[in-house]
Order: C-alpha cells, then structure tokens, then sequence
C-alpha cells in the first residue's frame, strides 16, 4: 500500500490519497505544538505524496484552520483535497482559558454548537475566511450524536433536520460551494440515521471501524451497498494500538487490553508492526475511502506513513482471523473477507 494511491467517491468524483493529515495537533491538542512543528509535519506530508487535509473550526478554536489555510494556500488549488466542518460557531469570548477541551492555548474564541441553517451557514462562511479558501471539497457536520451531547442530543438533531441544517449543507453543495457533504463523527450509528433523512455523501467516522473494533461492520457494509464513502479516522482508538493504554480517550477495560495483547502477539509471531495494522486493516473495506492520522510533527508523520506502507503478509490476516481477532465476513487487506 502506497499514501499516494487514490481513491475515487464514485458519486462526487472527489479523489483521496490513501492516507490524510488530520490537523487537530495544529491546534495545540493537549500540548503546544510551535507553528514550526506543524509546518515541518505539514511539509513531510506533502513530500510523501499525501493531498487529503482534514481541519475544523473547533481545533484550537480556529487555530488549525488558520495555520493549514496558510500552509496549503502556497500550492494550487487543484493539487489537494480539503476538508473542515460545521456545527460549532466560533464566538469571541475573551474569558477562554489557558486551557479548554483537551487544546492548550486556544484562541479568545468559544464554541457555541449551533447545527441550524444559520449556523451552518456562518460556520462555514468564518471558516473560508480562516483558510483562505472559497470551496473546501468536503464539508462535515462535527460531532451530532448522543456521544456527544447526551440527553441534548434531541435537541440538535431537530437543528439539523427541522432548523434546516441538512438543508443547508445541500444547498452549499448545490451551489458548488463545496463537492461533497456529511457527517464527522465517533458514533456510526447517527450516520446510519442521517441516511435515512438526507443524502449524504462521505463521511468521517473516527475509532468505530478499526483494527480493535468491527461492531459497525454491517453499517460499512450498508454504505458500501449505498455509496456512501467513509473516511477512517482514529485507527488507533485513540492511542491503544499505538503503546499506551488508552481507549475512546479514557483507561482502557481489562477486556480491551487483552485483546489488544493478543493481536500484538499475532504481530510478534508474524513479524508484523502493530500500528501498521491498525493503519491498514480498515481501508480493506469496500466503504472506506483513505485513513485520516494526526502527525504533530515532521517525525510522527514520517512514521506514519512508514507504517501505513509496511508489507504485510497475507498469513497474519489469517492468523488474526483463526484467531477471532477480526469479525466474520470483514475484509483484509489484499483481497475480501
């Protein structure tokens, strides 16, 4: 597998490198990362071929959107993929902390979920003028789901499908003011229910079809059959198949880490590097469009993208799948499940 290798959305036509830059670390994501850190893993991407960049106005409250507008606007507009998203306002508030939500000096702006027609609207319109750019290739709606906002969710989800925010996103999309529409989430289960409402296209969908976890499987196999793509993100489960002990941002259940020691043990016994099946594995589905990493700086990216093109054999996956380690009928890579 190569990151330059692209895929096409059969519906949009919007292409996609194997793998995309996530930029959450250029919003300071749990620590500073020094604009010279993220133009050196913005810098490393390009020269591997990478051309798929993720953002969102609520990394670093504006800050990643700011800083890869200024990066990607040094190359022609037609040589990469873009993607931010909507459903969070960014408002001034001078009363933003040293530290808020997981990002370390933010910017003096708070967001304020707003997924009506208006909000997705002003969302997207502060996010051209943040980037630099008029017409991102794919625009998602950030975080619906009750993941996220619990017993509000009911809430929300009336702003899309009521307040007209669905309605808006095709609109832009009508207009040409962006290629592709959807959803970036950590719960399959609110994309499964916006296909049921309106006509998505391509969706990010982060930590719920990985190496680890394949209970969305019927649901990948639904977009597949629908033609709805997928972009994976969160391959590692948020830090589990990558050395720590992580899982959905938490310590992870004694369960979890066994599994997780068994598939390393299938690794061993292989001569197979752990994170790069983590990297690998989900793009085999039939749904999935490329793999989406987050890469602070010009050495993580580098790794990235070294474990992304490691040879695997053919006998791990069988391994894995005598094993139990990946669920019946789940594709792998280099031919079906």
């Amino acid at each position: 597998m190569k990151v330059t290798e692209q895929r096409t959305h059969a519906r949009t036509g919007v292409s996609l490198t194997g793998m995309g830059l996530g930029c959450a670390q250029m919003g300071n994501l749990y620590r500073v990362t020094p604009y010279a850190e993220s133009a050196g893993a913005f810098g490393a991407s390009w020269d591997s071929g990478i051309r798929y960049f993720d953002t969102a106005p609520y990394y670093g409250f504006t800050r990643s959107e700011r800083r890869l507008g200024t990066m990607l606007t040094d190359f022609p507009r037609d040589q990469y993929v873009l993607s931010t998203k909507v459903g969070r306002v960014m408002t001034p508030d001078e009363t933003v902390g040293a530290e808020e939500e997981g990002y370390v000096e933010p910017l003096p702006f708070r967001p304020v979920y707003d997924y009506s027609y208006d909000g997705v609207m002003r969302s997207f319109e502060a996010s051209q003028q943040r980037l630099g750019i008029l017409k991102p290739d794919i625009l998602y709606i950030h975080d619906i789901g009750t993941a996220t906002h619990g017993e509000k969710n009911p809430h929300h989800w009336s702003q899309l499908t009521e307040g007209g925010g669905f309605r808006a996103l095709g609109k832009l999309r009508d207009e040409g003011s962006t290629r592709a529409v959807g959803l970036g989430v950590n719960e399959w289960e609110v994309i499964r229910d916006a296909m049921q409402v309106f006509d998505i296209d391509i969706c990010m969908l982060a930590g719920r079809y990985t190496l680890l976890e394949q209970q969305s499987l019927a649901f990948m196999d639904n977009c597949a059959d629908k033609g709805v793509g997928i972009v994976i993100a969160g391959a590692f489960n948020s830090g589990i198949l990558a050395g720590n002990k992580k899982f959905n941002y938490a310590d992870a259940p004694a369960e979890m880490l066994a599994r997780v020691d068994a598939l390393r043990d299938a690794c061993e016994a292989e001569g197979v590097t752990l994170q790069a099946a983590a990297l690998q594995f989900p793009l085999a589905h039939p749904a999935s469009l490329t793999i989406v990493s987050g890469a602070r700086n010009a050495e993580q990216l580098t790794a990235n993208v070294g474990w992304f093109e490691e040879q695997i054999p053919a006998s791990f996956w069988a391994r894995l799948k005598e094993r139990g380690l990946i669920a019946e009928g789940a594709a792998v890579p280099g031919k079906g499940g």
